[in-house]
């Protein structure tokens, strides 16, 4: 038999591990597409607490999976929603915790205007079917706000236009609330806005307005899409403060127009919303203030007249004053007969009552008033004998109830049976323990399973040459010397080895031959 036997088919293969054989489909798949547009449906859309999105990408025969990591999802245009069509572009990996392929996504939209509209109209039946747009729910607005608050852009063409409006009409304190009209920051910006502007205190240092305009210049739908947001069209909704939206021209529609208090066709057409003319409401207070005064005097006139009128149907004040004289005249007269013969009936009754009170009357009553007092004196005594005799039998009985034995008792039992959910812990603790060993055991003797070591127990050997492994016979060859590893030991051949320290073991090939 030769020293290096010709290896046999099927017994020389390389042995890959699993994070190996991953990690190579892993290389081929990002190395084959690289970056890649995918067209596709939006299926499951999943939003975790760490802020990453995870979505399925779909048509009519296949689903792949996709993820968005959070750093990106926070700068997308278009956050993607379950049923959108949308062109999603990003890099094809592999997931091997899953033995899964996906896609990490960097860049999605809308795939065209009908995407767009689409994703529209679902949000326009979902908020209108939560009652958000319903009439009933908008608030008037105030006939003339004291400080009016604008949520737009302060550099555009838009708010020069509500100011000077505003200043032709009616002059008013205006905060301005600076946002991004368009792209990725405009929807949470304009949320930002509405909310901080709800947030202000009436009264304080920075008073709260009584009226909101959002507004913005005309555009495309892409331009306008911040404010067909569902953020932004629920931020609208959830004010508490009356809001005019003015975005876009006559012709352009978006949510917050639904939910908003009153809509303007313009931002001009806003300004003239929020506040009335200041020349007409002062030639409209001057006719009403004459027209006051006309009524009053006519008022006063008529009223005059009519006091006159009843003046004359009243009798003369002498006239007044004859039959109440007459009347006192007669009860005059009549007053002096009537004291005489009153304190006549009382002396008369005096003395029918003072004859009743002789000394023996009153000398007999109290005689009666004492005996009966004796006899109730009597009786007090066995009475209230009776009372304490009473509790202290229902004290006694309730005494007998609190017995040393049976609170003795009862704590036996609750600590027999403090002992037995003790001891069951305990045998639970001690079943536990011996799975966790069983289990540890089992995994020692998997990795001693698939350890190299196990493998040389079985026949084979591990061939070295010049410090690395031998693979084939030509580096054989080639090598001054060999060192065969067997299961009990290793063995030299064909010169002799450099001396050097002795070191453990090293660990198992990466690639080695067995023999």
């Amino acid at each position: 038999m030769d020293l290096i036997d010709d290896p046999q088919d099927g017994l020389n293969s390389p042995e890959f591990s699993v994070t190996e054989l991953s990690g190579a489909i892993k290389r081929v798949i990002e190395g084959e597409f690289g970056h890649v547009r995918i067209r596709g449906e939006v299926g499951r859309v999943s939003r975790p607490r760490s802020g990453h999105i995870y979505l399925d990408l779909k048509d009519d025969k296949s689903v792949i999976s996709g993820v968005i990591w959070k750093g990106v999802s926070a700068k997308l245009d278009t956050q993607p929603e379950e049923g959108m069509e949308v062109v999603a572009t990003g890099r094809v990996t592999t997931f091997g915790g899953q033995s899964k392929y996906q896609i990490v996504i960097e860049d999605i939209k809308p795939a065209g205007m009908g995407a767009l509209m689409a994703l529209l109209e679902k949000r326009k039946k979902m908020l209108a079917a939560e009652g958000l747009f319903e009439p009933s729910r908008k608030r008037p607005l105030p006939y003339l706000p004291e400080i009016i608050g604008v949520v737009t852009s302060p550099s555009g063409a838009v708010i020069r236009d509500i100011l000077h409006r505003l200043r032709d009409r009616f002059p008013r304190k205006v905060l301005i609330w600076p946002v991004a009209v368009q792209g990725a920051k405009c929807a949470p910006e304009v949320v930002r806005a509405i909310e901080g502007f709800n947030a202000l205190t009436p009264g304080g240092a920075l008073p709260r307005p009584d009226l909101l305009i959002v507004a913005r210049g005309g555009g495309s739908v892409e331009d306008l899409w911040g404010f067909n947001e569902e953020s932004v069209a629920r931020a609208a909704a959830a004010s508490q403060i009356p809001l005019i939206s003015a975005v876009g021209h006559e012709t352009d529609t978006t949510l917050i127009d639904f939910v908003s208090d009153k809509r303007a066709p313009t931002p001009t057409a806003a300004a003239e919303l929020a506040v009335p003319v200041r020349h007409e409401l002062a030639a409209w207070l001057e006719t009403q203030e004459a027209r006051m005064g006309q009524m009053l005097s006519q008022g006063l006139t008529r009223r005059s007249q009519r006091l006159r009128d009843m003046a004359r149907a009243l009798p003369r004040p002498e006239t007044l004053l004859d039959g109440p004289r007459q009347r006192l005249d007669r009860a005059a007269e009549k007053l002096e007969p009537a004291l005489i013969a009153g304190v006549q009936r009382r002396r008369v009754r005096l003395a029918d009552v003072s004859g009743s009170l002789r000394p023996a009357t009153l000398k007999r009553l109290l005689d009666n008033d004492r005996r009966r007092l004796s006899g109730l004196a009597s009786r007090l005594d066995p009475a209230l004998m009776r009372t304490i005799s009473a509790k202290r039998d229902r004290f006694e009985t309730r005494a007998r109830t609190f017995r040393p034995e049976a609170l003795a008792q009862d704590q036996q039992r609750k600590s027999d049976a403090l002992a037995k959910i003790t001891l069951r812990l305990s045998e639970a603790g001690q079943r536990q323990t011996r799975n966790w060993r069983q289990k540890i055991d089992a995994l020692d003797r998997l990795r001693e399973t698939l350890s190299y070591k196990s493998t040389l127990a079985r026949g084979y050997a591990v061939v070295r040459g010049d410090g690395a492994v031998i693979t084939g016979t030509a580096a054989a060859k080639k090598a001054a010397m060999l060192e065969i590893e067997f299961a009990d030991g290793r063995v030299e051949v064909g010169g002799k080895a450099p001396a050097k320290k002795k070191t453990p073991p090293p660990p198992a090939p990466e690639q080695g031959t067995l023999l």
